[in-house]
């Protein structure tokens, strides 16, 4: 509990002094896994989108919570501006911790711990954010972060795109040797967006980085393509197999107890980030409504019934509809600052609007598929239809009751139909 107090007056003064790098989207208030997403990739797609290649350089700390040195650490947090009392009482902490190993009972000497932050602290994610604050210093790429997920991009369109990226890969490789925190190059790679790449190398420490198609970032399948079919398939796999989990191992199947397993367990592995990967091809739709449909087969009483009445029945809607309904609660937390986004990667305001009575958001010009129906676009339109009332909510709970009542009333084509396409 003291941990947590502490946590939040740290976490506190770093947001109101802004001394978080924006780079930084690891454990701060506004910002997620998605944000990191959504405000990396908008840069990506935008430059496809021109025909720019692109590449992507993911790269990986050995061990990087372990490695931290406590008192380069106190040093770090005394340029935060955190002294006094705070400071002691880290300091005291971390101060003569002990570790040792048990292997079959036997038992080795006891250790000193002088680096590393401790395993299960609530404390210790926020220290090593402000431990690798600087880490983006002097870079001229597009690099986002975090905790310890790091990843640098940029257009590569001439050798001299490709000589700075190999630049900022020197800095980061130079700050890792100062700070001790070695990078583990073996899990360094690289993604070369766009038809036209020259797909350049590129080396850490000397070490010529491996080249992948696809990459697992944040927990996201990540293809060159930008297409979403296999986090698609990765996503139904995970789901399906939780649904297999709940057939063999629930005995007695009620409609209130299978409900809130769907919601605990098997939905949120359908819906992970999905405002940045939302598939638009129908085959994906369809394989992830599937496993939807095959969940509420299982209750009892659903037996003849289509899925849209079974979805009536539990008062469901299909995954389809809370993906749009996701995507606009998504963009007013963005608009209205709940979710922070830099500059540039969110929704250019236009004046208001003479029929819907408010302001507008715009989407850029583009020419892809692949651009239409990145996040940032695909959402103007519906957006720009929701009522005054919807648009101008003074909290996200307001927000989300104006939504669904906007939805159900709404007659715009693309959405507000309760059950959706009958799959």
């Amino acid at each position: 509990m003291l941990e947590s107090i502490i946590k939040e007056e740290i976490m506190t003064h770093l947001g109101s002094s802004r001394k978080i790098s924006p780079s930084q989207h690891g454990f701060m208030k506004g910002r997620s896994r998605l944000t990191n997403l959504l405000e990396c990739f908008e840069d990506v797609t935008m430059k496809m989108d021109k025909g720019e290649p692109v590449d992507v350089v993911y790269l990986d700390f050995q061990k990087a919570f372990d490695k931290v040195p406590h008192r380069r650490l106190g040093g770090k947090i005394r340029a935060h501006c955190i002294g006094g009392r705070v400071l002691t009482w880290i300091e005291n902490w971390l101060a003569d911790r002990k570790q040792r190993v048990v292997i079959n009972g036997s038992l080795s000497e006891w250790q000193a711990v002088t680096s590393g932050e401790l395993q299960s602290s609530v404390l210790g994610p926020q220290l090593f954010t402000i431990y690798i604050n600087d880490l983006d210093k002097g870079i001229k790429r597009n690099i986002k972060q975090f905790a310890d997920d790091t990843k640098l991009g940029g257009s590569v369109k001439c050798q001299k795109n490709v000589m700075r990226m190999q630049g900022d890969l020197d800095r980061l490789s130079e700050w890792a040797n100062v700070w001790q925190m070695q990078f583990n190059v073996d899990k360094c790679e690289v993604i070369h967006f766009g038809g036209k790449n020259r797909k350049a190398d590129y080396y850490l420490n000397g070490v010529k980085l491996g080249k992948g198609e696809v990459q697992r970032d944040l927990g996201v399948l990540v293809h060159q393509s930008m297409k979403a079919s296999m986090q698609v398939q990765q996503a139904v796999k995970r789901a399906n197999g939780m649904l297999a989990f709940i057939t063999r191992g629930i005995e007695y199947r009620s409609k209130e107890i299978l409900l809130q397993l769907h919601r605990a367990l098997v939905r949120p592995n359908l819906e992970y980030c999905v405002q940045f990967w939302s598939p638009n091809l129908r085959k994906d739709i369809l394989a992830i409504e599937g496993v939807q449909r095959r969940f509420t087969r299982l209750i009892p009483g659903m037996a003849g019934l289509s899925y849209v009445e079974r979805l009536e029945r539990l008062g469901l809607y299909t995954l389809e509809f809370r993906r749009i309904r996701g995507d606009l609660i998504e963009t007013y937390k963005i608009i209205k600052g709940l979710d922070t986004l830099e500059a540039g990667s969110t929704f250019p305001l236009m004046g208001e609007s003479r029929t819907r009575g408010h302001s507008l958001i715009r989407g850029r010009p583009f020419r892809t598929e692949m651009q239409k129906n990145f996040f940032t676009q695909r959402v103007v339109d519906m957006w720009n239809a929701l009522p005054q009332k919807a648009v101008e909510a003074k909290s996200l709970d307001a927000f989300k009751g104006e939504l669904d009542r906007a939805l159900r009333d709404s007659r715009v084509k693309g959405y507000g139909e309760r059950a959706g396409t009958e799959y």
